[in-house]
Parts: C-alpha cells; sequence; structure tokens
C-alpha cells in the first residue's frame, strides 16, 4: 500500500473535523480523509488544544474538482 502524504496540523480549542477539512479543503463535508487518517484520535464534536492531527493531502486534480463543486453550490455573486 503507498503511504499517504500528511501535513500535521496542531489543535487549538475549539476546533472541529469540519473546520479542518474546510480550512485546508475548502470543503467541510470532506472531513472523512482527515478521520480515516486518525484513527487514534477520539471522534468527538470539538478538539482538545494541542492535538496532532494528519491531514492527508489531497492531488491536485481532484482538489480542483472539490472546488469547483463547491463554486457550483454558491450563488452567481459568490463564486
Amino acid at each position: 500500500m503507498k503511504a499517504i502524504d500528511c501535513i500535521e496540523h496542531i489543535t487549538t480549542a475549539g476546533e472541529r473535523w469540519d473546520t479542518l477539512a474546510w480550512r485546508y479543503y475548502g470543503d467541510p463535508h470532506a472531513y472523512g480523509r482527515i478521520i480515516e487518517s486518525n484513527p487514534a484520535l477520539n471522534i468527538g464534536t470539538t478538539l482538545q488544544s494541542g492535538m496532532v492531527v494528519l491531514i492527508p493531502i489531497m492531488p491536485l486534480v481532484e482538489a480542483q474538482q472539490a472546488q469547483q463543486l463547491v463554486s457550483e453550490d454558491l450563488p452567481p455573486w459568490k463564486r
């Protein structure tokens, strides 16, 4: 199996899985890949401050496709 490149993110108080997905992927619904990369972490509503969370790096093509889908959901004046 090929290793996935990841970024190490140190959490701050109040961060959630969906806010991490929004920050790194531009899509709050993409948190599943982050949770899968961190099986030892507790899946709670909020993350504790100071935790190391691995954020998988999304291939460029996939990132562009995800951003296009998000843009299509926005009204024209927000695109």
